[in-house]
């Protein structure tokens, strides 16, 4: 056989139909999917779709349908073999070399699938064996559930150094073929060749056809070297250019789900049980040019969610330099940090797909990662730095390939160069002149909201086709010192990494409401147990000031004293710190019926408040949802009018929330703010 299976599969993973197709016909996005004329016979009004998560275009006016191999064959009327070779060409694929031994190296390729497919049948056999209680209580402390399990091929390699090797000989697989396929480890200094895996549990990878290619495995044990195992690079494996889930999230994220990029196994399982079927993660390395191109052909802007630790937002930022250079109209990537200390799996079980829900609403476009990082405890107390920083930021835009996107990351770098350095009157970014006042300490630095207006009536320096754009705001520095911008506990707050990792107003207002009162819980117990509580912290003070008032149903008849024990218990329960990021997630002082001493009137009226605008906040973010996907799957005038009706709600409730704030005469509050 010329051309392998094999070799047409990456042929196809490295062009979509639309970049083909797109080069004859002229295709405009509809939904998920692109359309435009017949290139096969006239018509006036367009009945050619083409659809790059499923691989195909199909013709309406005259019933044709293939991939881009029968595009290439059908337009150019060339034989298969030239319209593989020209396509390859196209790709930067080198063709396969033509030898007699082709045919009998496929087979051989098909022979190594039957291996790991019996290894994996093996290994899940092995966790459902007596040998394998040990792997099942690890996945139940984890809630990975049965089911589950079954859905994943999760297995377990026994701790026995050939028991793998020994039940594949009984099946007449060969000591090659399993060293071929890296499940036996051998070599010149190893007389024995034995199992790779042991002790572990086992996640089958499987390629785009659902068939078993690699095996990653976690140690059970604290002192292996190795927490995680992957295979080797194999026939059949090249880590570099694979996905775990692929295959089922390419279907998912065609059906309308997200892509979400998560780091590792149990992380993409949790993040699929929690109902994020569009979730994938790399292999064991950082994302790779690879991996990128694979996931824009399943979405135009994936979510890579990070760990909210300092490691993750430095992988965060590998993974902005490396799609930096690849970018292209409408091809971009979103960044979701995660509370810190918690990865996906943990924030799944700790808040549900609420929290989770959360931390991707505020995922943030690769643009601000990139402005975050090069203004990041940086000191720009003079000129010299400040030129640095631009031609820093000058050099990242030039480092886009296509044309248009470069134009346009220099017009919002320029915008936001200006905003952070120009004040009223300068101009700022690149070629401007910022201009500076008299301040404490001698000249310091005055930040500006927006920049003066160019000579096209508009604001910054000429947008990207030569008009005045006013791209979307950048975070505002709040300098703690002359010029000092992003000091690592600023880039780490919500203004940095998006507001919805901190605990959101109004979940902090609700628990101090609980706090300062808590004779609220004898009447409303069962309602603050109900609550959708999105932050994994804020879920977990509200179960403790529950089993507080549980525990000891605080009958002083004096609300200060009780509000005092309720603090005592909370700060005996190492609540501490998280009742200060409460405080802090307060931004207003004129909630009076959430304070210390409010008459019980004005606690009632804002607790109802609170919890009204709350239920009705989540209500309409599940509406959202299902608005933003019905308008994704039919882009009508009905569906485009439900999202603005869903939006303008939303908008609806916060502006109640601030009437919330009248609240309070029986306090000492006399008059109202709406």
């Amino acid at each position: 056989m010329r051309f392998t299976p094999q070799f047409l599969d990456e042929l196809r993973a490295r062009l979509s139909v639309s970049e083909v197709v797109g080069k004859r016909v002229k295709l405009k996005k509809a939904g998920r999917e692109w359309k435009g004329l017949s290139p096969f016979q006239q018509e006036k009004t367009p009945s050619f779709y083409v659809n790059d998560q499923k691989g195909f275009y199909h013709d309406f006016s005259s019933g044709k349908h293939g991939d881009i191999i029968n595009f290439v064959m059908e337009t150019d009327g060339l034989p298969f073999a030239e319209a593989v070779e020209r396509l390859a060409n196209m790709a930067g694929l080198p063709l396969p070399a033509v030898t007699p031994d082709a045919a009998r190296q496929e087979q051989r390729r098909r022979s190594l699938h039957d291996v790991m497919d019996l290894a994996a049948k093996y290994f899940a056999e092995t966790l459902a064996s007596r040998v394998g209680a040990k792997a099942r209580g690890y996945l139940a402390d984890r809630a990975i559930s049965p089911a589950t399990q079954l859905q994943f091929r999760l297995g377990y390699a026994s701790p026995d150094r050939f028991a793998l090797k020994e039940h594949l000989g009984k099946l007449g697989i060969s000591v090659d073929d399993m060293v071929e396929t890296g499940l036996l480890v051998a070599g010149n200094d190893i007389p024995v060749p034995y199992d790779r895996f042991r002790d572990r549990v086992m996640f089958p990878i499987t390629d785009l056809r659902g068939r078993v290619i690699a095996f990653g495995g976690r140690a059970l044990e604290k002192d292996v070297p190795a927490k995680y195992l992957n295979s080797p690079e194999t026939p059949l494996f090249h880590k570099g250019d694979n996905l775990y889930n692929h295959q089922t999230a390419r279907k998912a994220t065609h059906d309308g789900a997200s892509l979400i990029v998560v780091e590792g196994y149990v992380d993409v399982i949790a993040m699929v049980t929690a109902g994020f079927a569009g979730s994938v993660a790399p292999l064991g390395t950082a994302l790779t040019e690879s991996q990128l191109a694979l996931l824009w052909k399943m979405a135009d802007e994936p979510i890579l969610c990070f760990d909210g630790d300092r490691a993750g937002q430095k992988a965060a930022y590998r993974a902005a330099d490396l799609a930096l250079p690849f970018l292209a109209p409408g091809k971009s990537l979103r960044f979701a940090l995660l509370p810190e200390g918690q990865d996906p799996d943990d924030l799944v079980r700790s808040g549900g797909r609420g929290a989770m829900e959360e931390v991707i609403a505020a995922a943030r476009p690769l643009a601000d990662m990139l402005w975050s990082r090069e203004l990041e405890g940086g000191n720009f107390a003079t000129p010299e730095r400040r030129a640095a920083l631009e031609a820093r930021i000058k050099e990242l835009s030039n480092g886009i390939r296509d044309e248009v996107v470069r134009r346009y990351y220099r017009d919002d770098f320029v915008e936001r160069l200006q905003r952070t350095f120009a004040p009223d009157g300068g101009r700022g970014g690149f070629g401007g002149r910022g201009n500076f006042r008299p301040g404490q300490g001698g000249r310091s630095f005055q930040p500006r909201g927006g920049g003066g207006a160019n000579r096209f009536g508009g604001q910054g320096f000429g947008g990207g086709f030569g008009g005045g754009r006013r791209g979307p705001p950048g975070p505002t520095l709040l300098p703690s010192g002359p010029y000092q911008a992003a000091s690592p506990q600023l880039a780490a707050s919500p203004i940095m990494r998006g507001q919805r990792s901190a605990i959101s107003r109004r979940e902090a207002l609700i628990l101090q409401c609980l706090i300062n009162h808590p004779w609220l819980l004898h009447d409303h117990l069962e309602e603050v147990a109900a609550l959708e509580i999105a932050h994994p912290e804020a879920h977990k003070l509200r179960a403790a000031i529950i089993s507080a008032f549980v525990n000891d149903h605080y009958h002083s008849p004096d609300p200060e004293e009780q509000a005092e024990k309720m603090r005592g218990d909370l700060a005996k329960g190492g609540f501490s710190q998280v009742l200060q990021r409460v405080e802090g997630a307060i931004t207003t002082a004129a909630v009076w019926g959430a304070r210390e001493g409010a008459a019980r009137d004005d606690v009632l009226a804002t607790w109802h408040q609170l919890v009204a605008l709350h239920r009705q906040w989540h209500s309409l973010l599940r509406e959202l949802k299902d608005a933003e996907l019905a308008l994704g799957e039919d882009p009508s005038e009905a569906n485009l009018a439900w999202l603005r009706d869903v939006k303008a709600r939303m908008a609806e409730v916060d502006g109640t929330e601030a009437l919330i704030e009248g609240f309070g005469e029986l306090s000492g509050r006399f008059q109202k703010s709406v």
